[in-house]
Formats: C-alpha cells, structure tokens, sequence
C-alpha cells in the first residue's frame, strides 16, 4: 500500500510539473505574437513615413545651391518660388519673381522675351527693383523708350553658357557681343568691374537658364 501511494504521488507530481510547463510555454508563445503584433504597425509606419520624406527632399530641390542674403525675399510658395520658376523659361519665371518687375517690363519693351525664353543654358544676370530704382527717373524713363539701347543694356546682363558657382568668376561674353568680368569667390561675387553690381541671390534655376540677382544696373561701353 505504501508503494501504491508513493506512485500516485509522482505521478500526480508529474502531472503538476506538465500542465505547468505547458503554461509557460503558452505564455512564451503569447509573448511572441505580442511582439510580431507590437512591431508590425511600426513598420508599417516606417514605410509609410519613407516616400514622404523622399517627397520631401525633392521639394528642396531648386533650392539647393542658391546662396546669398537676397534669397530670403524670394517667396516660398507659388510661381515666384525657386520650385515654381525652375519649371518655366527665363522670361517667364522672372515674371513671377516680386524683386523683378522692373526687369520684366524692360525686357517686354525691347521684345526680347521669346530671345530668351527659347535660349538654351544662358546665364543671366538679373538687376533687382531697386537697382532700377538707382537710376535717375529721367534716365530709365529715356532707357525704355529707346529700344536699341535698351537691348544693348538688357544682353549685356546675358552670358550664353552656363556659369555655376565654381566658375563664375572670370571674364565672359555677353550676348550684346562686349565682355563681362565676375569677381569674388564662395558666397561673395560682383558683376562688372566699373559698376561692381553685387550678387544678392545666386543660382535661381529656371527651365533653360541659370540667374544671378543684382543690386545694381550694369552698363555696356557704347
């Protein structure tokens, strides 16, 4: 009888060990799927998360490699940002650009839009508002009422390549046929040896030409 009962007790001392095992191992298996549970939404969320960012960088895009103080007068949004006139020719896009209106209308009088709108990889060098504003009124007023030279004065601000911050300095060719010298180096360049126009906002991207905002109005030897 003594043997009898030494059996049942292991055997019931097995049994306990058994259904506590098998607990154990069931809660291991919950913990598992909790954590396959748990980490699925965060990958999700990081997939999700990834073509925003791409989106997000290539928005910056025009942006990128323009410098000066004079950029942060350029609108964020809209046809006159640096995303809106990097998809629309040159003319076009200074259209949009608020320190330009000047510049606009002069390059309408001397008809030069469709010239540069269909140039390809030109340079141009664009006087603000304000450096228009330099100039006695009596002297503009006489400037665009004289087609000629105000063509002369509008191609000497274009230079038929392209010119990138690290070749901007030297002397070019403009499209009025006389020269052009561009001084300086990082962030810091002047347009014309005489006039000294200083670049406020350099490398504006438009669809077929590279921009260089200045301060002052630069003047061909007639």
């Amino acid at each position: 009888m003594n043997r009898i009962a030494r059996k049942s007790g292991l055997a019931a001392l097995a049994l306990t060990m058994s259904l506590g095992m098998a607990a154990c191992g069931g809660s291991d298996e919950a913990d598992t799927a909790s954590d396959e549970t748990t980490s699925s939404p965060s990958e999700t969320m990081s997939e999700e998360e990834t073509p925003m960012e791409e989106e997000s960088s290539d928005a910056m895009g025009a942006a990128d490699g323009t410098f000066g103080e004079g950029c942060a007068a350029i609108p964020a949004d809209g046809a006159g940002s640096f995303d809106g006139m990097a998809t629309e020719p040159v003319a076009t896009a200074a259209s949009a650009n608020p320190l330009l209106k000047t510049l606009v209308t002069a390059v309408g009088e001397a008809g030069l839009v469709d010239t540069l709108n269909s140039a390809e990889n030109i340079t141009v060098f664009a006087p603000t508002d304000d450096a228009f504003a330099k100039l006695p009124k009596k002297t503009l007023d006489a400037v665009l009422a004289d087609k000629e030279q105000l063509t002369a004065i509008l191609t000497h601000h274009v230079v038929g390549e392209t010119l990138t911050q690290d070749n901007l300095a030297g002397t070019f060719e403009t499209l009025n046929g006389d020269e052009l010298v561009v001084e300086g180096e990082g962030e810091m360049f002047t347009a014309d040896a005489e006039e000294q126009a200083k670049i406020i906002c350099g490398g504006i991207q438009t669809a077929n030409a590279t921009v260089y905002v200045i301060d002052t109005v630069m003047m061909p030897q007639m």
